[in-house]
């Protein structure tokens, strides 16, 4: 099962994830985040995520403390490292890219706190910026975290581990939606940016674009 009739997607956790892994989890209109996934090194999207700013495309990483290439390790147990003073070069090229969109400073101190925390663990960050990104734009999804299999395999349940969220491109029924964006007379519209690009330059209303997305 792809999105046809999903009441549920599961996806692995993934870092201020794009619009289009977005798209898919409100279709369903809950999202299961695998905590135990092992196969971090099929994508990047678990500690990588692409805005768009005065200089183009740009992607940020979030380090991590050794290497996603040991399949054994799961995303549970992968930790931060604060090399490179990654948290200051994150929230400059937010506040480069979006500061003088709509709705950034109605959201800007909670995302402060976000890239500024103190989490240790790579799947807490994630978590701590979904929900920001959940509660601003007030979308209607619900978000269950599983150490364990049981609800993976439900019925009703559609598995995109390894199908959305990775380096190529996916075949699930999910068409690019052009909304405002700040940059577009320089750059074009960009598709696939992080939600962060679509959540300060539509707000609430970004909702719309991605149920459209979808065909709802």
């Amino acid at each position: 099962m792809l999105l046809t009739s999903a009441s549920a997607v599961v996806m692995g956790s993934m870092c201020a994830a794009s619009v289009r892994c977005y798209a898919a989890a409100l279709d369903a209109g809950t999202l299961l985040v695998d905590l135990e996934e092992q196969r971090l090194p099929l994508r990047h999207s678990h500690h990588r995520y692409r805005i768009d700013g005065p200089n183009g495309i740009q992607t940020l990483t979030v380090p991590l403390v050794g290497s996603t290439n040991n399949m054994m390790t799961p995303l549970r147990e992968v930790l931060i490292s604060e090399h490179g003073d990654w948290r200051r070069l994150h929230w400059g090229a937010l506040y480069s890219a979006y500061g003088r969109s709509p709705y950034f400073d109605y959201v800007a101190d909670d995302l402060y706190q976000v890239i500024y925390g103190q989490q240790r663990y790579l799947h807490e960050f994630n978590a701590q910026l979904h929900e920001v990104i959940v509660d601003f734009m007030d979308l209607p999804l619900e978000t269950r975290y599983l150490i364990k299999d049981e609800e993976i395999k439900g019925e009703g349940v559609a598995d995109l581990r390894g199908l959305i969220g990775m380096k190529k491109a996916d075949a699930l029924p999910i068409t690019p939606v052009p909304y405002y964006q700040m940059w577009t007379a320089s750059s074009g519209f960009c598709p696939d940016l992080s939600v962060l690009d679509l959540m300060m330059n539509m707000g609430r209303e970004g909702v719309l674009t991605l149920m459209a997305m979808t065909g709802k």
